[in-house]
């Protein structure tokens, strides 16, 4: 057995985690089509209930903020249930959950809404294509709405919502998704947050606006230990563009140092170093992730990041998809399965429950262990 910082337990308010790998949120599309999980995702996130946390897919807060079909939802009685179920299984299984809420403003198309609708954002500006529909097929998204000062309350309002549904669920807390292109990442880039009222760049604090409300919004409603943030400054995916993201996140952070949130997970990016830049502005556990655009994160490149001092925890996105048991490999430095890609997205097991884990790779057929070095 190795010995790893990744492996040394963390205490993370009142959870206390068995070590200090992470599981990323990545869609995997397996809810039903009314946004319930099914009873496979419950297999799926169990499997991994040795991660020192798990934070789930992002999960729609209502039908207003759903971006594509068959993505989890949090809004109904039949929504919660669902997840109970999922998160019954994981601390059955003696591990620990979030619950990532995803707002996807303008990410969305009608023909895979529920509510058929055009999605709204910040500003009037269509995202890049092709958006997955109902059925399989492809499309470029809609031009979508702006999003009034009475459709920001509502946002806000849904997060909150959505929130005590997790609670409810059994969740050990909530992550606002403010990443990878989404509501509160699109209210804080350039491209898509051209508004001139209070929540616009004409003030100073009006890019931030939006975040810090939903935030404090959420954290007054399920408690500060109970919410987290997802937030990748410069991350170029979907069209995002953003030109010096320093003294934005900067401002943010700045507005949400004291409240006393769970954690901030920060994806760091080539032409940003937004770790080395915004850790010493937080004063909260961090999650880093430094996978994000790149090569899959490495046990090594998790060492790194623990030893340099620029994180306390570590998510890994990929190496999860393939290794529901990542922190037993990693302890024996034992090879890793390689990803089905040509099933990340479709129905069913197979590429979802079907990796094995070390003792059944041992038990089947070499064949049977897709492997590759570390």
């Amino acid at each position: 057995m190795r010995t790893t910082p990744l492996l040394t337990p963390y205490r993370l308010g009142p959870l206390h985690l068995p070590n200090r790998i992470v599981m990323a949120p990545m869609t995997r599309f397996r809810a039903a089509e009314d946004g319930t999980p099914q009873p496979i995702v419950a297999d799926y996130y169990a499997q991994r209930a040795g991660a020192g946390l798990i934070i789930t897919e992002g999960i729609w807060p209502s039908r207003r903020g759903q971006s594509g079909w068959r993505i989890p939802g949090l809004q109904t009685p039949e929504h919660v249930r669902g997840w109970r179920v999922v998160t019954d299984a994981v601390h059955a299984a003696g591990g620990r959950i979030f619950a990532q809420l995803m707002h996807g403003g303008r990410i969305g198309h009608p023909l895979a809404r529920l509510s058929g609708d055009v999605p709204a954002g910040p500003s009037a500006v269509a995202a890049p294509g092709p958006l997955r529909l109902r059925g399989g097929a492809k499309a470029d998204p809609p031009t979508p709405r702006t999003m009034t000062r009475e459709d920001i309350r509502q946002a806000v309002l849904d997060h909150v919502a959505a929130a005590r549904n997790a609670v409810a669920a059994g969740f050990d807390g909530v992550e606002l998704h403010g990443a990878n292109s989404y509501l509160i990442h699109q209210f804080l880039a350039d491209n898509t947050n051209l508004r001139d009222d209070e929540y616009g760049p004409a003030t100073p604090a009006g890019r931030v606006r939006f975040p810090v409300e939903v935030l404090t919004a959420v954290a007054d409603a399920v408690g500060a230990e109970r919410t987290g943030l997802r937030l990748s400054p410069g991350n170029p995916q979907a069209g995002m563009v953003e030109n010096d993201p320093a003294p934005v996140y900067r401002s943010l952070l700045a507005a949400l140092d004291g409240l006393g949130l769970a954690y901030l997970h920060l994806t760091d990016n080539d032409r940003y170093p937004a770790l080395a830049d915004l850790r010493p502005r937080w004063h909260g556990p961090l999650i880093a992730n430094v996978g994000e655009n790149r090569a899959p994160t490495t046990r090594r490149d998790g060492e790194s990041v623990l030893a340099s001092g620029s994180a306390d925890l570590v998510s890994y996105g990929r190496a999860f998809i393939a290794n529901p048991d990542l922190p037993e490999r990693f302890a024996r430095g034992a090879p890793l399965n390689t990803v089905d890609r040509a099933h990340l997205y479709t129905p069913g097991p197979r590429g979802y429950t079907d990796y094995p884990a070390l003792e059944e790779a041992a038990a089947g057929p070499l064949s049977a262990l897709r492997a590759a070095p570390r």
